[in-house]
């Protein structure tokens, strides 16, 4: 029996292989030639797509189009720049909608020569009466041809107009496509090259601006509308009369932008718009005068002006911009050339963003500035540096750990890990993957978990060769007989990843397509150039016993009882998850702005250390509620954590803005995020349901493959990871955001991945081994598998650690969550689920067997 618990089967006991298998082994002996040829083809494809990206600028100029297609797209927290949500105000949409429904009805019954009166529109209705009432069915069939409107009679014999919800949802989308296209227009009137700007859902629009140094500048024009016209001033009566009596029909009061704001009465028919202007440029002022704006009109809209010019002598023409009055002047005589100038309250920056807007055309609707997640290009170049710095020492120490452990066959892994990044960073560039500071974290995970697949390979080759087979036999067998393992832990982490990358936005994007990529070509590299070059050293080398280089034998003499003290050891978790739960329950955790909402900015003292104390201060006057502020490694350095101030959308920038006023002359901001209410909320809602979807992906995914006590197992092991994860930032008090929850996920695929592999030898011994007690079977997979644990998880761990030491503030939460949930992951998949499988009374005469597990099991 001991024989069998170290893999080798009792005496007497034949080994065989079913067809299919021994087809498949064979197959597996030697990597077929086609395959190694395709491998190295796309490695040296990989390496033409990325070469452009090592050239200097100049030279990358001079290389074909077709040669610098696909370049490396760095995120935002790598390159700086601004990076904007933008809602279009639905308000805006319903109200023009209205306008254009009441100035519909009322031609259709002028053309029709019907008399009507008091016509107006509110709250999505639009009523009116007809005058003569043995033409109102007349009436009636005319309006119904209004589109996007439904007419009823209303009791008092006048009739109504409701505009459908349809025309109001068209209107939205037409508005959506006319706007990115504004947006796009005016961020490169103010030299945003680059820009990227894409419509999200029905409403939002994301612009994401690499290099841009100012967003304060963006959002300065992009919170303007833009529907600049000329208007003739009413002086048919007073200001007040009309404010007290209200403006006579056709015409609106508007105020001045300057303080103290001045009142025009004028009319709502514009001679000219935005639309007829065909050039718009800054003036700046002269001896300290305030700038002005220049422009020319059309030939159609200089002939109004013209006419309107020669016909008003002495009245006042106002421009509006916003119904907000930009100037007046009086109307001194004809004006034929179509040229003008105006000036205001602001300066030469003032009037060049003005000139931009003016340029781009109107928006159809009013944005506002739902989210907000900018860097300073100098921060961005220092997280280039720090997070490549952590790579570097991640993948030369896991490459120094395998020659330790491996000798020749780690070398072999850490060049095939070389390969592996070149391919990541390949298939990148050529989907346009944006590379942000998370996918570079995820590329460093992706260093210490494609070892797992190289650790599974090497450990069966030292089975298979402690059981009589030479060496070449032994490294083709464990080729073949771990690949369906590989591929059971990569699925769980693709409906992990999938999941993040479907729910998630901005960053965690970028770091669910690179670890997804990462699985992709982690499977390709290891079935294919990692097996040419172990199959071709030990041939080259004439090897026909496993070498002393490889250490691991050490964790094959152990024959711990794990079972044995299952109970004591699910005592003390059930007291240490009790008090965790109790923990979280009575402090809660520290939700970041992606769940609360509000605004944070990271400072930096122009001189000296930044002062925590006196920032509070300052910021508790300006009335902002009550502000964190946070010190980090760097004693000049500190992050600003402003609650939610409960106004809306709109109050969030504002107390950003007020934060920026009072500390910039101090301090330099070098990261500004702004989440509000509604982007938290659709956070909220987004990482519930996709941690719901996750878990129960991975748990049908495992009942599929095993029993169902299998799954029960994973079940209860993810719940005490999850658990005791969250109870690290409960104690803590790390902030937990949407990276959290990445974090998380990412946690629950490397725990399911261990338990897998756990899983599959404990249903590989199950078939060899049924008179074995279930315990000691157990004990024994465990045993047969520990080096793959213990080994995986130290190379994850040495990424981690690398990551969490060097890769800078921003991601050392991200990675020091890692840590821990994968040391505790660890943990769980032995002492849990295996205990799991006894207490739910796993049946060793009753195992389920399915595809490549039933020909592992009979192997």
């Amino acid at each position: 029996m001991i024989d069998a618990v170290r893999g080798q089967p009792p005496d007497g006991v034949p080994r065989f292989l079913p067809a299919k298998c021994r087809a498949f082994e064979r197959a597996m002996l030697q990597p077929a030639r086609w395959k190694t040829t395709l491998a190295w083809l796309a490695v040296a494809a990989g390496l033409l797509v990325l070469s452009p990206n090592l050239l200097p600028e100049r030279q990358r100029d001079e290389l074909p189009s077709w040669a610098t297609a696909h370049r490396l797209a760095p995120g935002l927290d790598l390159s700086g720049g601004a990076g904007l949500v933008l809602k279009l105000e639905r308000s805006d949409i319903e109200t023009d909608r209205l306008i254009t429904v009441v100035n519909a009805a009322g031609r259709v019954l002028r053309d029709a020569g019907i008399p009507y009166s008091g016509l107006s529109g509110s709250e999505g209705r639009v009523s009116l009466r007809v005058n003569d009432p043995s033409r109102a069915e007349e009436a009636r069939q005319a309006l119904a041809a209004v589109d996007g409107t439904r007419v009823a009679n209303e009791n008092d014999g006048s009739l109504r107009l409701e505009v459908t919800p349809e025309s109001i949802e068209l209107a939205r989308a037409e508005a959506a496509a006319v706007a990115v296209e504004v947006v796009r227009r005016r961020v490169a009137e103010v030299g945003g090259a680059g820009v990227d700007v894409q419509r999200e859902g029905s409403d939002r629009i994301v612009l994401q601006a690499p290099g841009f140094p100012d967003p304060q500048q963006l959002k300065d024009i992009l919170a303007q509308r833009g529907q600049f016209s000329a208007r003739l001033v009413d002086s048919s009566v007073p200001l007040q009369q009309a404010l007290e009596h209200g403006p006579p029909p056709g015409t609106q009061v508007a105020y001045t932008l300057g303080e103290p704001p001045v009142g025009y009465l004028v009319r709502r028919a514009s001679i000219f718009t935005a639309n007829d202007l065909v050039s718009v440029e800054a003036v700046a002022g002269q001896g300290g005068s305030a700038a002005s704006i220049r422009y020319q009109l059309g030939p159609e809209a200089v002939r109004r002006l013209d006419e309107a010019s020669r016909d008003n002598v002495g009245r006042t023409l106002a421009l509006l911009l916003d119904d907000q009055v930009l100037a007046a002047s009086v109307i001194a005589g004809p004006a034929s050339d179509g040229r003008g100038k105006f000036a205001g309250d602001f300066d030469l920056q003032g009037a060049e963003n003005l000139a931009a807007v003016l340029r781009s055309g109107a928006l159809p609707a009013s944005l506002t500035v739902v989210e907000e997640r900018s860097i300073d290009p100098a921060l961005g170049a220092a997280s280039v540096r720090s997070v490549f710095l952590a790579a570097g020492i991640a993948g030369i120490a896991v490459a120094l750990f395998m020659i330790a452990w491996y000798g020749a066959f780690g070398a072999i892994a850490a060049i095939a890990l070389v390969f592996n990044l070149l391919l990541i960073l390949a298939v990148a560039a050529l989907t346009g993957t944006v590379i942000t500071l998370p996918g570079i974290a995820g590329m460093v995970l992706t260093i210490g978990m494609a070892v797992d697949s190289n650790v599974l390979v090497y450990e069966r080759m030292r089975e298979e060769a402690a059981n009589g087979r030479t060496l070449p036999d032994a490294l083709a067998v464990a080729f073949a007989r771990t690949f369906p393992t590989v591929m059971d832990a990569a699925v769980t982490t693709m409906i992990a990843v999938a999941v993040l990358f479907l729910l998630g936005s901005g960053p965690m994007r970028g770091f669910a397509a690179i670890v997804g990529i990462g699985v992709v070509t982690t499977i390709f590299v290891t079935f294919t150039l990692t097996h040419w070059l172990a199959a071709a050293w030990v041939a080259r080398r004439r090897m026909t016993h496993l070498p002393r280089s490889v250490r691991t034998g050490v964790f094959g003499g152990l024959h711990l009882r794990f079972m044995a003290i299952r109970n004591h050891v699910f005592s003390a978790v059930a007291v240490v998850s009790i008090a965790v739960a109790l923990l979280v329950s009575a402090t809660g955790l520290n939700l970041g702005i992606d769940f609360t909402g509000g605004a944070l900015l990271q400072l930096e003292a122009r001189q000296g250390p930044a002062d925590p104390v006196r920032i509070a201060s300052s910021l508790a006057e300006a009335n902002l509620g009550d502000v964190m502020v946070r010190t980090g490694s760097d004693p000049a350095v500190v992050t600003v954590h402003i609650p939610p101030q409960g106004g809306g959308e709109n109050a969030e920038q504002t107390s950003a803005l007020v934060a920026r006023g009072e500390l910039e002359a101090d301090y330099q901001i070098g990261r500004v995020e702004v989440v509000g209410p509604s982007v938290s909320g659709d956070l909220i809602r987004a990482a519930t349901l996709g941690m719901a979807i996750a878990l129960a992906a991975l748990i049908l995914y495992v009942w599929i493959r095993f029993e169902w006590q299998f799954a029960v197992g994973p079940v209860v092991a993810t719940a005490h990871d999850l658990l005791l994860t969250v109870g690290l930032f409960a104690l803590t008090r790390m902030e937990f955001n949407i990276g959290s929850i990445a974090a998380l996920l990412t946690i629950v695929g490397y725990s399911l991945n261990d338990t897998i592999v756990v899983y599959d030898r404990i249903r590989e011994n199950l078939r060899q081994f049924r008179q074995m007690p279930l315990p000691l079977l157990i004990d024994a997979s465990i045993s047969q598998t520990l080096s793959r644990t213990v080994l995986t998880a130290a190379t994850t761990l040495i990424a981690l650690a690398a990551l969490a030491a060097f890769g800078g503030e921003i991601i050392r939460a991200f990675a020091v969550t890692m840590l821990f949930g994968i040391a505790v992951g660890t943990f769980s998949s032995i002492y849990i689920a295996g205990p799991v499988l006894i207490l739910f009374r796993l049946r060793p005469d009753h195992p389920r067997f399915g595809g490549h597990g039933r020909a592992a099991a009979e192997a």
